[in-house]
């Protein structure tokens, strides 16, 4: 993939910066390869398979004290999240005209697509009150991650 950084961050998780955004989520090696197959927000029943799947890899990672898995798990239940919304807002999933002028939203523009979002939503928001989670996440920030190591712009 274009872009794709060429260090396994699970054998390099110094070089992992941390980041709320979704930033990296298809770059970051091998955690893309494992995650982004179970992904997908089609509807409701899409997302519950989706959020399954993620928080199994989560908890896989959370046991194994792999704070850059667990986080990547977090990236794709926002993704989930967001790219629903999009979907919900918007019809076919485009914001902007040709011209580049921003559309103005529906509410809603397709109900499949919001109750995905909300399933994302809720398992997002579960993950990210994980004491586990926010441990590892000051640990990561304060003793692991390396700047010089990172191949992740700032």
């Amino acid at each position: 993939m274009a872009g794709a950084y060429e260090t396994d961050f699970r054998a390099h998780p110094e070089a992992y910066r941390y980041d709320s955004s979704e930033q990296g989520v298809f770059k970051v090696q091998p955690y893309k390869d494992e995650l982004l197959p179970d992904w997908g927000f089609k509807d409701e029943a899409a997302a519950e398979a989706a959020v399954e799947a993620l928080r199994e890899a989560y908890e896989r990672y959370r046991a194994a004290d792999d704070f850059v898995g667990m986080d990547m798990a977090r990236k794709y239940l926002q993704m989930g999240f967001t790219r629903a919304m999009r979907y919900a807002k918007y019809p076919g999933g485009r914001k902007y005209e040709d011209d580049g002028t921003e559309r103005e939203p529906e509410q809603w523009a397709d109900p499949e697509k919001r109750a995905a979002a909300v399933v994302f939503r809720n398992a997002w928001q579960a993950l990210t009150d994980d004491p586990a989670y926010e441990r590892l996440k000051e640990h990561h920030q304060n003793e692991v991650h390396d700047p010089a190591a990172s191949p992740m712009v700032d």
